[in-house]
């Protein structure tokens, strides 16, 4: 019984022992310091400055890059608007219309017989008779002395005066100038077409000239009138 107690207690002996080693190795361990001198702690920090200084310019460099993308975005917008307004002024007619056309001629023309009144102007429906023939024929702009006609235009008489927008058509001979995509075609119908014979009618002559590569028309002059709209304000956009 005492041989088992003795047993017992060196082999506790034994381990606290171990354990006094263990803490005693432990203790007796110094710190692990930083044994970089001052020099190789200063080439570091350089290192790491230099670092941060790139990483400074890369983000300057993607903010100037994306303040000129926001730059030309806005640009972009402002030169689509302005391009948009001029395409909508040239199908109003507000702007000098330039293409391959017709020129027709209105003038007098009686019968060396003819005894009566002698025709100054034409008639609004007469003239009016002609557009709805050119457009029907594919005419794209249309000037009748050099007043553009566009979708407001009125042609009507005042006092036996026959008037095209605001002018008086007081004498003949009138010019018709005409621009056409297709302008053998248009040609080639007013050839054939009754409106020559009404004219003729009427005492007047329509003459039309052989198709021309380049005819030149006044933009509209007038104001135009916009009816049941209103100019609202931006709103400003959300960020």
């Amino acid at each position: 019984m005492e041989r088992k107690k003795m047993i017992h207690f060196t082999l506790i002996t034994t381990i606290i022992g171990f354990m006094l080693a263990v803490q005693f190795q432990t203790i007796r361990q110094p710190v692990v310091r930083d044994t970089r001198d001052i020099w190789e702690l200063r080439k570091d920090l350089k290192q790491e400055q230099e670092l941060q200084h790139r990483l400074l310019l890369e983000i300057r460099d993607y903010e100037e890059k994306l303040h000129s993308y926001e730059k030309k975005q806005s640009t972009s917008k402002e030169t689509v608007l302005q391009e948009t307004v001029n395409e909508l002024k040239q199908e109003a007619g507000l702007t000098e219309a330039k293409g391959a056309g017709l020129v027709l001629t209105i003038e007098p023309f009686y019968p060396d017989n003819y005894v009566g009144p002698i025709t100054e102007t034409v008639s609004p429906e007469l003239l009016k008779r002609l557009v709805n023939e050119l457009n029907m024929y594919g005419a794209k702009e249309i000037a009748i002395a050099n007043e553009r006609i566009i979708n407001t235009t009125a042609i009507r008489d005042v006092n036996g005066v026959t008037k095209v927008n605001n002018r008086k058509l007081t004498s003949l001979p009138i010019e018709v100038k005409v621009i056409a995509d297709d302008v053998q075609s248009l040609y080639s119908h007013l050839q054939v077409s009754n409106i020559l014979d009404d004219f003729i009618i009427e005492n007047l002559q329509l003459t039309v000239s052989k198709p021309m590569s380049t005819v030149i028309l006044p933009p509209y002059e007038g104001q135009v009138r916009v009816k049941y709209m209103k100019a609202v304000k931006a709103e400003k956009e959300e960020n």
